[in-house]
């Protein structure tokens, strides 16, 4: 996209006002495809579905990053003007990519919007392939803090009830005597991801609570021995065991022993012959018999990407990680005992060097890495968003503008597009990555390269950005996958 230049309003604030209304007039579009036709909109894989109108505005914005040149939601608002008229069946489509690929080729062919939108998702069009042929039943075994994000990505993305429809949560019951209500205003605010983005209110005689119409039952127990869930109308369910207390196919077999239950995915390194998968890497060695796969670690699901990308393009001779990553529960709030080395010290006053197998785990999904690379980490004051810094040995030699020109199109154009994100701006921190639904960014005004001596910097989100990968694998687990317009290449 070169060519395709808006030249500038005469009066901002007009051309503001004009811009404002089409994406309010955008959302009762969007909401009727994904709640009636299960079909999710996007913008350069940003969704639409629930955005507001500044976030859609945001969102075009956006686009000026990805492809150096503006999108308007005077280019995008015909686009889904058009979807909403054809009789489409469940589908991802990227709004986005659609509208430039017009006005960079579909004008030149000589199509009319109508023509080229209907051209290009021509293969949906009467489709009634739903992504299942009944919901699949979810139910998360632990609520801490991944457990409660894996949650709300659930409720987020249920829309019709066609897919994943998360049933109940396992906890171990609390002394409190409201402890239901506790566990609900866990999920409703959050002092890092800010309040839920919907209603949340408790039904005791039940034993559950209802979000966004999402009835949850509470179950509590101590093992899964103790579970029958298809009592609760719970059956042939994928358990999400955020727990970390069984991490081999010995200790997490426990859940298949529960009735109504058929799948397992933990959300933690796996041990033994367990399958460590991140997903965009490996997902392919998910087989359907499958019945327990670990997630592996935030970390691991944050280097993997970039890790291969690199190599793929310049080979990998050698290198090392270090991750700078926010402190988590298992630290001590102040100085106290505790069984690892460091981890006793107050995490929010001290930077805490402790140890990290995740340059080791690369090996398990990246095997031709194995035994490649090192890895330590720093724990730091600060309660999420990390990063990572890849210090790497190529086989050939380059430049940081090769490096990052390389990693912008691996982010935005490429199949690794889910898992990395690019920032090239000069002012970014931690905190501006708080939500970010990649396993990791790519700082651009980071790279050093000297010869064949890289250095990659790389935020995540270890908390939602590792959550949203753990929901790509729960999809493919239970057997979703959309089609998705255009169509690559």
């Amino acid at each position: 996209m070169t060519d395709r230049k808006r030249e500038r309003p005469a009066d901002y604030f007009s051309d503001w006002k004009e811009r404002e209304a089409l994406a309010e007039g955008m959302i009762p579009l969007v909401g009727t495809l994904s709640r009636e036709k299960n079909v999710k909109c996007y913008i350069y894989g940003k969704s639409m579905v629930n955005a507001s109108v500044l976030q859609l505005m945001k969102d075009h914005r956006y686009v000026r990053q990805v492809e150096e040149n503006e999108l308007s939601e005077f280019e995008t608002f015909p686009v889904i003007t058009e979807l909403s008229k054809l009789d489409l069946g469940p589908a991802h489509i990227d709004v986005g990519r659609i509208a430039v690929n017009y006005y960079d080729k579909g004008m030149g062919q000589g199509l009319s919007i109508e023509e080229y939108v209907r051209q290009e998702v021509a293969a949906d069009i009467g489709s009634s392939d739903e992504p299942l042929p009944e919901p699949q039943d979810v139910v998360l075994y632990g609520f801490g803090r991944i457990g409660r994000l894996m949650a709300r990505i659930l409720i987020d993305k249920t829309d019709g009830g066609a897919g994943l429809r998360l049933r109940a949560i396992v906890v171990r019951k609390g002394k409190a005597p409201n402890d239901l209500v506790k566990r609900a205003s866990l999920l409703r605010r959050d002092s890092i991801h800010g309040a839920f983005d919907g209603t949340i209110r408790v039904d005791e005689e039940r034993q559950s609570f209802v979000a966004n119409g999402n009835e949850v039952k509470v179950i509590y127990a101590n093992d899964p021995a103790d579970i029958d869930y298809t009592s609760y109308g719970i059956n042939n369910a994928i358990v999400v065991d955020n727990t970390g207390v069984w991490r081999d196919e010995d200790g997490l077999g426990q859940h298949l022993k529960s009735k109504g239950v058929s799948k397992v995915i933990l959300t933690a390194p796996g041990k033994g012959d367990l399958k460590n998968v991140v997903h965009g890497i490996n997902h392919d060695v998910i087989d359907p018999a499958d019945q327990i796969i670990s997630a592996a670690s935030c970390t691991t699901n944050a280097i993997a990407p970039p890790l291969k990308a690199m190599d793929d393009q310049y080979g990998i001779k050698a290198g090392h990680v270090e991750t700078v990553h926010a402190f988590t529960n298992d630290q001590n709030l102040i100085d106290n005992y505790h069984k690892g080395d460091r981890r006793g010290r107050a995490a929010p006053l001290n930077m805490v060097l402790t140890e990290t197998g995740a340059a080791k785990a690369v090996g398990k999904v990246l095997p031709k890495l194995n035994g490649m690379l090192t890895g330590n980490a720093i724990r730091v004051p600060t309660p999420n968003v990390s990063m990572a810094i890849l210090n790497l040995t190529l086989n050939t030699e380059t430049t940081a503008d090769e490096v990052n020109e390389y990693m912008r199109n691996m982010a935005l154009h490429s199949m690794l597009r889910k898992q990395i994100d690019y920032s090239s701006s000069p002012e970014v921190v931690s905190t501006d990555f708080v939500g970010s639904r990649h396993a990791c960014i790519f700082d651009a005004q980071a790279t050093i390269v000297n010869g064949n001596q890289a250095v990659l910097y790389l935020w995540y989100d270890n908390e939602f950005g590792y959550s949203c990968q753990v929901h790509r694998i729960l999809e493919q687990m239970a057997g979703i996958d959309y089609a998705v317009y255009p169509k690559e290449g």
